[in-house]
């Protein structure tokens, strides 16, 4: 998945439209959405760290698909991929974060699904319980309703994708191979799980596949009209601490980091414990990841 950090800084390939011929255009419409994106990290619990993106430091990013309606961005996370950016490695770490994986959520001193960190305390209760876990700093957020990414495939004019294995999923069937699909199709695609022998890891697998097609889709769009249906969805599915003069120092400055993206696998169990289903990560499972991830970011 060579192109999976542009899920990281999933907007900036929207808002950048200069390569297109047409950036001029479209700017105010790119600056109100950049604004309308833009929701400062609340209070965290735990300490936050300065990243020079200027000078290309080691960044981390905590990616969140909403399981939501609407315009809603306030409920559980459906999908959470922890992803550090190394840029003087030239490489991307990816981790997908099973949603039902049990752990303590900072801010209300309980051990529950760590997918509920989300919708009790937004993006700071997120990204703390997520530190809180693996011990490693998360410098920044983005949060897509998954929802609303219907709409936006749908504005994309569909996606293509490569399916592992036959399936149905919500009245579609989605036979091997490639595909492509519409927004509806995706969402159901992209959500599938109790078919899967992967579970929670293979639906995640699939949302990555999903949001890296919109990104690769967007990237080649060079219509004024389909620009500004696509400018529209994202301002109100996306939410992101990010400003646009950070996105573009992301864009410039990390881009050499795409030369590699290991995306980071692990063995996990499950238990049913007071009538609910948990994924559980071993003491040593949870270290490796903490120390590959450290490492990556240049903490140690």
């Amino acid at each position: 998945m060579r192109k999976g950090f542009k899920i990281a800084i999933i907007i900036v390939g929207v808002l950048f439209l200069a390569g297109a011929g047409f950036a001029y255009y479209v700017y105010d419409s790119i600056r109100d959405t950049a604004s309308a994106i833009h929701e400062p990290i609340g209070d965290r619990e735990l300490p936050s760290r300065e990243v020079d993106i200027d000078n290309a430091e080691p960044v981390s990013f905590l990616i969140a698909g909403i399981d939501a309606r609407g315009d809603d961005l306030a409920g559980r996370s459906d999908t959470m991929i922890l992803v550090t950016v190394n840029p003087g490695e030239r490489s991307v770490k990816m981790l997908s974060i099973p949603r039902d994986t049990r752990t303590e959520i900072i801010g209300r001193g309980t051990i529950e699904k760590i997918n509920h960190a989300h919708a009790y305390g937004g993006a700071a209760m997120a990204m703390d319980s997520v530190e809180n876990l693996f011990d490693v700093s998360i410098d920044h957020y983005v949060t897509i309703n998954m929802e609303g990414f219907k709409e936006l495939i749908d504005a994309l004019g569909g996606v293509t994708v490569n399916n592992d294995f036959a399936f149905e999923s919500s009245g579609y069937t989605f036979p091997e191979g490639q595909q492509f699909l519409s927004g509806d199709e995706a969402l159901a695609y992209s959500r599938m799980r109790y078919e899967d022998p992967r579970g929670d890891l293979g639906r995640a697998a699939r949302q990555r596949e999903i949001l890296e097609a919109v990104m690769n889709e967007a990237a080649q769009f060079s219509s004024i009209t389909k620009a500004n249906d696509i400018l529209n969805v994202v301002g109100g599915s996306v939410r992101t601490d990010m400003s646009l003069d950070q996105m573009w120092t992301l864009q410039n400055n990390y881009r050499s980091a795409l030369g590699t993206v290991d995306q980071l696998e692990f063995d996990y169990t499950t238990q049913t414990i007071d009538g609910a289903s948990y994924v559980l990560l071993s003491d040593e499972t949870v270290a490796s990841l903490s120390s590959e991830l450290r490492e990556h970011l240049e903490l140690d």
